[in-house]
């Protein structure tokens, strides 16, 4: 067969190049793994009421904790304390996507400079 069969027109890889692109991709890949393990173990918290409910979630959408000042309890009725457990519940979730922007923002960045 002749030299540069099936190659397409214009196309001149350097010998190696794909390798050096698998190794940014691989250590990239090593470094999202790294700051996912550390956003599981982040937390925010997220109260309504000035207090009365109070949720912990971490950095990866995990609610942790819940607590209900007991106070609430004597005057709250069901629909009060539904309405504030909704409102903690998604505003600790919108805290804890922030924070994975903070923290995975610039390795998804890196992304760009690949090609991707």
């Amino acid at each position: 067969m002749a030299k540069g069969f099936n190659r397409m027109p214009g196309s001149k890889k350097a010998p190696g190049a794909s390798g050096g692109m698998m190794q940014q991709l691989k250590a990239m890949q090593e470094q999202m793994e790294l700051a996912q393990q550390k956003l599981a173990e982040e937390t925010v918290e997220a109260t309504v009421g000035g207090g009365a409910v109070k949720v912990t979630m971490t950095g990866d959408q995990v609610c942790k904790s819940v607590t209900i000042d007991p106070e609430l309890l004597k005057d709250a009725d069901a629909e009060m304390l539904q309405d504030m457990m909704l409102s903690a519940i998604n505003l600790g979730l919108e805290k804890s996507r922030q924070l994975q922007q903070e923290k995975m923002g610039p390795l998804a960045g890196g992304l760009s400079g690949l090609g991707f």
